[in-house]
């Protein structure tokens, strides 16, 4: 079965290709315990073949395009993202938008599942954190029929419209200013959550710089589950050795930063005569350690806001007369140099 890409895929569509009837199908999706575990399969092979998202605007609610746009991020309760997520949701309400949001805790099948169901309310725009993504999640974009904005990355040739920054040129930063300060035995201290691949970027960017300096790059994976203590847990476990102790790390994100802070000043360590701590996030806290963390600011209220705009003149613009909007919104970081680096 072959329809235009532009062109939504029906419930009587995938009916058809599951060889069911239109009845059979709606149950699948609202009482799945009463449809034959055979019929199942059928049904969800042809949503997958189809790209196929439920229409929750029927019956009433077509308004809702203009009135909802939904975002995913990775974690809702983290303080990095809360600035860009207020930004928006105001901006939006200036509009008469509502924000819709998902915690995908950097999941992609989280995601994918958030996509699906975002999009069966036919949102005015849909916004993503970062370009990384599933294939079935990248299928869906494809055809979405309204914008997608990816945000907290930078990736110019990909078709979704970008706000956001390089987590590559983040990592390099972090490792330039430490060789600046005469560190050479710099290690990077991984995000204790798997999926968090513009993490990875930045440890890319550092190990780019250190090499171009003849100086060797490592990662250290801690394994606690509470990033404070995998910070504490990754500075105990590297300090702790005979030989090669580090001069300098780099945490993936402040809240580990802090909890290596936190231990080092337990263990009497001299912050950073003994160790330099760098982060990245500048959580509010990040200022009245003591030390007083060095990190990279990210742009977090600027992603927001530029966001908010885009989707108003996505919206707004008169196609007859009014430019494209701008597709690629590159911002900048600012690194903050404190005591602990």
């Amino acid at each position: 079965m072959s329809r235009q890409r532009s062109e939504r895929a029906t419930l009587s569509d995938v009916a058809a290709m599951a060889g069911v009837s239109p009845i059979t199908a709606s149950r699948f999706f609202n009482e799945p315990t009463r449809v034959g575990a055979e019929a199942s399969a059928r049904i969800r092979a042809a949503v997958e073949a189809l790209n196929y998202v439920p229409n929750l605007t029927a019956g009433g609610l077509a308004s809702a395009r203009s009135r909802v746009v939904a975002m995913v991020v990775p974690n809702i309760s983290g303080p990095i993202f809360a600035p860009t997520l207020q930004a928006l949701s105001d901006g939006l309400a200036e509009q008469g938008l509502q924000l819709l949001l998902a915690s995908s805790y950097f999941s992609s099948e989280a995601e994918e599942r958030a996509v699906r169901a975002f999009m069966g309310w036919n949102p005015a725009a849909l916004v993503l954190t970062s370009r990384f993504h599933s294939p079935a999640t990248e299928r869906l974009i494809a055809s979405a029929g309204h914008p997608v904005i990816e945000t907290w990355d930078l990736a110019p040739r990909r078709r979704a419209f970008q706000i956001g920054f390089s987590h590559r040129q983040v990592g390099r930063d972090a490792a330039s200013y430490l060789i600046d300060k005469g560190h050479r035995r710099i290690g990077f201290v991984h995000n204790i959550a798997t999926g968090d691949f513009s993490a990875q970027e930045r440890f890319e960017g550092y190990a780019e710089v250190m090499q171009a300096h003849g100086l060797e790059a490592w990662g250290h994976a801690p394994t606690a589950t509470d990033p404070m203590d995998a910070g504490a847990q990754a500075l105990s476990t590297l300090m702790a050795r005979k030989r090669q102790r580090p001069h300098a790390l780099i945490f993936a994100n402040d809240n580990l930063a802090c909890g290596a802070v936190l231990a080092g000043r337990r263990q009497g360590l001299q912050l950073p005569q003994d160790l330099a701590i760098f982060g990245f996030g500048d959580y509010a806290f990040a200022d009245k350690l003591l030390p007083s963390l060095s990190t990279i600011r990210p742009p977090a209220q600027a992603i927001g806001a530029t966001a908010a705009q885009l989707i108003k003149a996505l919206t707004h613009r008169d196609d007859a007369t009014g430019k494209p909007p701008k597709r690629v919104h590159e911002l900048s970081c600012t690194l903050m140099a404190r005591e602990s680096a």
